[in-house]
């Protein structure tokens, strides 16, 4: 997929807030510090399209970008925030899931997950979360370039095993490193090849 334009569209407080629900819509989420708005700007050839902080959980709105004038780009507020009260934490929580749950345009959630580390528990538990709720969802391995390559496929490979001791099989998954822009065309790629699915069966998000 060629990026020929990608503009940010608004911020949202709340689900219902979100622009209109009738174009694919491919949303990013992940724990905080992750790498989410950097893969996403490595993702669009952009530079700041998304705001990337040193300080974790910066993104506390939804944030829609339209791309190529035909579907959305969501930006969803990490989840695990260490440094803020429980009460906004919550309330972080409660955006996440009503949107993911209500948002009927969604079509794939892309998990981010940090791949120099072992497998996190948190992450372990909103994937587990995804796969009960019935949440169409794959999962992305961000900063490989930070780590040396059979480093790398290790902490992969660890969680594939851990994610087997539950899952049959698994959703798709994606190595990924905003830095070398690794992985992004594949990610492209399995959008622009739903989007032509949709399209060739005539799939309508408008009521």
């Amino acid at each position: 997929m060629v990026i020929k334009t990608a503009t940010f569209v608004k911020s949202s407080g709340k689900w219902q807030d979100c622009p209109e629900p009738n174009i694919p819509e491919y949303a990013f989420i992940g724990r905080s510090n992750v790498g989410k708005s950097s893969l996403i700007n490595a993702m669009m050839n952009h530079k700041d399209l998304a705001k990337t902080s040193q300080t974790p959980g910066k993104t506390q709105l939804i944030n829609h970008f339209l791309v190529n004038e035909s579907w959305y780009l969501t930006d969803l507020p990490g989840y695990g925030y260490a440094k803020v009260s429980k009460s906004i934490r919550k309330d972080f929580e409660k955006l996440i899931t009503n949107y993911i749950l209500n948002r009927k345009n969604l079509v794939n959630l892309f998990v981010l997950v940090d791949s120099r580390h072992k497998p996190q528990t948190i992450d372990m538990e909103f994937i587990q979360w995804c796969g009960e709720s019935g949440v169409p969802f794959s999962i992305v391995f961000t900063k490989v370039d930070k780590l040396k390559p059979n480093a790398a496929i290790k902490n992969v490979e660890d969680y594939k095993a851990e994610l087997h001791k539950t899952w049959e099989d698994l959703p798709e998954i994606y190595v990924t490193s905003a830095e070398k822009k690794e992985g992004c065309d594949e990610i492209l790629d399995f959008i622009q090849k739903t989007n032509e699915f949709l399209a060739n069966n005539n799939v309508s998000f408008d009521e």
